[in-house]
């Protein structure tokens, strides 16, 4: 089981790894929720937020340095895992897209009302249907708030 916290992104760094979709939905969640967003990645392949900065190159080790939390969203299986590996040794919160199993952490569906918030995910983080049918409806109850 996953215990749910919240905290506070204002300025923070965020590092995605990848330029798909996976981490362009990621990067539009840390945006909104204030995190300083760079991504690593030699092409983006979908469309990014404003605001995003954007680094046109392969994932090297050290670029952890001074992040506060890590997404791994590669492509590439060994990529993914040494993200991850060093996010760990360095004691940085990481989500690796491909592993559950490599993750310290995993990223929620994100509800959103005007005063609530609630974030979705099943209890062993691999059960996308039960998530994606738990988030339809939080979203619906927090509409009403």
């Amino acid at each position: 089981m996953r215990f749910p916290l919240f905290v506070d992104l204002s300025g923070k760094r965020a590092v995605l790894v990848g330029g798909g979709a996976v981490s362009a939905r990621r990067a539009e969640v840390l945006l909104r929720f204030g995190a300083a967003v760079m991504v690593i990645a030699p092409e983006l392949n979908a469309p990014f937020p404003d605001g995003v900065t954007y680094l046109s190159r392969p994932y090297a080790p050290g670029d952890l340095e001074g992040a506060f939390l890590a997404v791994a969203a590669t492509d590439d299986r060994a990529v993914n895992r040494t993200v991850g590996e060093e996010a760990r040794r360095r004691g940085i919160p990481v989500s690796v897209a491909d592993c559950p199993e490599e993750c310290t952490f995993f990223f929620p569906a994100v509800c959103e009302g005007e005063t609530l918030i609630a974030g979705v995910i099943s209890k062993n983080g691999a059960d996308h249907r039960a998530t994606a049918a738990g988030t339809r409806a939080i979203r619906r109850t927090l509409e009403e708030f």
